[in-house]
């Protein structure tokens, strides 16, 4: 074989695995972009269906305590299983820098704290609630994991030309949502604490951030698979 015949045989292979990686990453960028805007809509219809449920001092997790928390538990397995899709898209659609892997692994660790969440629901004890230890360390896991994640990877769109425009960003939303998480854990996790009657609000705000954040993601990483 000469030298022309194997250049055409790499660049033959290198053009199956492009058109491979192409359709493959916008899958995983529509797993981003729909995964936040169905978990939203479900919140939405949950606080339809439960007019009782307090959202300024309630976190989405409460949800499962009421008779139709079967919804909030599917509502937290699906996101789990597109949000550690979209961190693979991530991964694969992001050129290799700082931190390799660790920003998409701690994504995908991420989404299993969604699945775990939703494996451990919430239940009521007379006016109160029992939140089981799964569920708080998939809590722990679901935000910290994507705040974390999120700052990681902003070092590795730093390195790269398609994603540069959105690294800072990308740092800004990780470092916000672990501030918040925090600060939520610390002061408003119980309803006698600080900032208690608040913690259903200070909870939307992160997860806000981190919805938005995520969609921007999903739209550029379809933009990159395009290309």
């Amino acid at each position: 074989m000469t030298a022309m015949d194997r250049d055409h045989v790499q660049n033959t292979r290198e053009t199956a695995r492009v058109a491979v990686r192409r359709p493959a990453l916008g899958a995983l960028a529509a797993a981003g972009a729909t995964g936040p805007i169905l978990f939203t809509v479900l919140v939405v219809v949950q606080g339809l269906l439960n007019p009782d449920y307090n959202h300024l001092a309630l976190p989405i997790s409460a949800f499962a305590a009421w008779p139709s928390g079967w919804i909030q538990n599917v509502n937290f397995l699906l996101l789990g299983v597109l949000m550690s899709a979209h961190a693979i898209g991530l991964h694969r659609g992001v050129r290799q820098g700082p931190g390799g892997a660790i920003g998409p692994a701690l994504l995908v660790l991420s989404g299993g704290g969604l699945l775990l969440a939703g494996s451990f629901p919430w239940s009521r004890a007379g006016s109160g609630f029992i939140i089981p230890p799964g569920h708080l360390a998939g809590a722990v896991l679901a935000f910290l994991g994507a705040g974390i994640g999120l700052a990681l990877m902003s070092r590795r769109m730093a390195g790269d030309p398609r994603w540069r425009s959105l690294a800072t960003y990308a740092l800004a939303t990780g470092v916000a949502m672990i501030v918040l998480f925090l600060v939520t854990f610390a002061l408003a996790r119980a309803p006698d604490a600080p900032l208690g009657p608040w913690g259903g609000a200070i909870q939307r705000v992160t997860v806000l951030l981190w919805f938005v954040c995520t969609i921007v993601l999903a739209l550029k990483l379809r933009r990159v698979g395009g290309d």
